[in-house]
């Protein structure tokens, strides 16, 4: 749509404010939120295509994909979906109700399908479910063609949605997975039947500064791991860092990969008004990859069809630390819409 690229808001950010398993996903997020911020701040070119930096990190992370892999349910079907800027990965997982439309969740950076490992079996209890490795990132999905503005990422998106055998699909994203599905909402709607969105990135608010100026040296892949760790454990609420397969996946993914993907912007406030489709946006009380408050004031006064929760005790991580309540909530939420 052409509005959605023309009217760009400008809001003014306020500031508000199983171990083993939530220390994982904590971990995740903060790997996750080191690529975001670095795509901010342009460390990245928007072209020509992402890229494996050479054979021996490709097979290191396609090692570490795998037994990450091995913590989900076993897919139903595995499909490589072909659209104008390569080739999409896709995991279909039956799940055990007769609900019409499929959710499909979409990662945050770096991190691929294996992050909803945690999240499966409660998602499952609500239907379907598609995982989607996004393109242009570490993953399984191949990107052939440059991917240049948010119209790209819509688009690839959508042609995605078109070749599933389904008309409609509840889209849930986490961190930058939430603005990709706001994304496509804005602009290609067709397929979408709801939004829910986990502590979204550049949806409702920017990052703020000081997580962006932490995140610069973090952002190296040549500088000590122990500047990741540190930035990893502030974006997940001070969890201690360990090893744990998500995580060596992701650690892998930013070490070996070159994306070329353009920097995301603030969806417009205009854009966001127009939606139809109900909206479920969970934001993290305790996040620092957006203004908490800010993004809630802006979420309640733009989304027509919106429903907004504040979860106050989660990090960005909050998928992993609050599984069954966002399963719930998400379950709620479809059942009343």
């Amino acid at each position: 749509m052409e509005d959605a690229e023309r009217d760009e808001a400008r809001e003014r950010p306020v500031r508000t404010g199983g171990r083993r398993r939530r220390r994982a996903l904590k971990i995740t997020a903060g790997v996750v939120a080191v690529g975001v911020v670095a795509a901010a701040f342009g460390l990245r070119r928007p072209a020509p295509v992402g890229h494996w930096n050479g054979a021996a990190g490709r097979a290191d992370f396609m090692a570490a994909y795998d037994r990450a892999m091995k913590n989900m349910p076993p897919a139903a079907r595995t499909i490589d979906v072909r659209t104008d800027f390569g080739f999409v990965r896709v995991y279909r997982y039956e799940g055990r109700t007769g609900r019409k439309e499929p959710l499909v969740l979409l990662p945050g950076r770096a991190s691929a399908s294996p992050v909803w490992a945690d999240n499966m079996a409660r998602l499952l209890g609500i239907g379907d479910v598609y995982t989607i490795d996004l393109l242009g990132e570490p993953g399984k999905s191949v990107q052939d063609a440059p991917i240049t503005s948010a119209a790209d990422q819509a688009a690839w998106l959508d042609q995605v949605l078109d070749r599933l055998p389904e008309e409609s699909f509840h889209l849930v994203g986490l961190s930058i997975g939430g603005w990709t599905a706001a994304n496509l909402a804005v602009r290609r709607a067709r397929h979408v039947a709801s939004l829910i969105l986990l502590d979204p990135v550049y949806t409702f608010s920017k990052i703020p500064a000081g997580t962006a100026i932490r995140a610069i040296p973090a952002s190296v892949p040549w500088l000590p791991k122990s500047w990741r760790d540190s930035f990893n454990s502030y974006t997940a609420g001070g969890a201690p860092v360990e090893d744990v397969p998500v995580a060596d996946m992701i650690e892998t993914g930013m070490r070996n990969y070159t994306l070329r993907l353009p920097q995301p912007g603030l969806v417009p406030a205009g854009s966001l008004r127009r939606l139809e489709m109900p909206v479920l946006a969970i934001l993290a009380g305790e996040s620092v990859m957006h203004d908490v408050a800010a993004s809630r004031r802006r979420a309640e006064d733009v989304l027509q069809n919106g429903t907004v929760k504040v979860y106050p005790e989660a990090s960005h991580a909050v998928n992993g630390e609050q599984p069954d309540r966002i399963a719930a909530d998400i379950a709620a939420f479809l059942d009343g819409s």
